[in-house]
């Protein structure tokens, strides 16, 4: 009993480390010989903040990496949580995430992973087995992408329980005013001290969340990079400060 009230206080992050287990590497095979961050027998990752950001150019590996953590907390490789058992996606692990060694202080499994491409096929899962209660009163497909997204985390989020958020470029169900909502959403789990969040993102309003801890991908090992060092951010604040220079050297070969 005391074990459980000790556990009960300990606060985000609960993922302390990821780290490779070189005698797993599957010498040759994808994704070892694809990402160079993975070709050090060294590698690992640390986890400082409760809201971590994977950013970096398409190919880089954050989706990669966000999916071998995801299987980790056992949510299927193509989204959802543990309590979705959608036909055809479950199996054994990845050959990434039998690779790694995943720190925990404590283990939390509960949570929800969203991947873009495939939320369309949770949503039908969860309106065919669950109940519109759960999400704002209304089943997700009579809902906008955006609106689904946030009812689902929001109806998710409850405190004084652990969970994991993994979320893999939330951006594409986001309109540039949601994302602002969502920010909010992440104020609230970050308060709470109760959610650990992990965001592969493109996009710099998402990167922006006051006190995150952003991740590049771009130089082949990973580093820490400020907002305003992200290439992200550098090409969005220069082409809205200026987008008629840039448009003309884009469509220039056109004349």
């Amino acid at each position: 009993m005391a074990r459980r009230a000790r556990q009960s206080g300990l606060k985000a992050p609960f993922l302390k480390q990821v780290s490779l287990l070189s005698e797993r590497v599957e010498q040759g095979a994808f994704p070892f010989d694809h990402l160079s961050f993975l070709q050090d027998d060294d590698f690992s990752l640390s986890f400082e903040a409760p809201i971590t950001v994977f950013v970096g150019e398409n190919g880089t590996g954050k989706s990669t990496l966000l999916e071998a953590i995801a299987q980790h907390c056992g949510f299927s490789p193509i989204g959802g949580s543990q309590e979705h058992a959608l036909a055809g996606t479950g199996g054994d692990a990845g050959p990434l995430a039998r690779a790694l060694r995943l720190s925990w202080l404590p283990k939390v499994t509960r949570g929800f992973f969203f991947r873009s491409e495939s939320f369309y096929d949770v949503a039908s899962y969860l309106d065919e087995v669950g109940s519109a209660d759960r999400h704002g009163g209304r089943h997700l497909h009579e809902q906008s992408h955006g609106e689904s997204f946030l009812a689902v985390f929001q109806h998710r989020f409850e405190s004084g329980r652990h969970a994991m958020f993994l979320l893999d470029e939330p951006e594409t169900a986001l309109s540039p005013t949601r994302q602002l909502a969502f920010l909010g959403l992440l104020r609230d789990w970050e308060a709470s001290g109760n959610v650990q969040v992990i965001m592969a993102t493109h996009a710099p309003i998402l990167m922006s969340y006051p006190g995150a801890v952003l991740i590049s991908f771009d130089s082949g090992s990973l580093e820490p990079v400020a907002l305003d060092e992200t290439e992200h951010y550098r090409i969005t604040k220069a082409f809205l400060g200026n987008p008629e220079r840039y448009l003309a050297e884009i469509f220039a070969d056109d004349d």
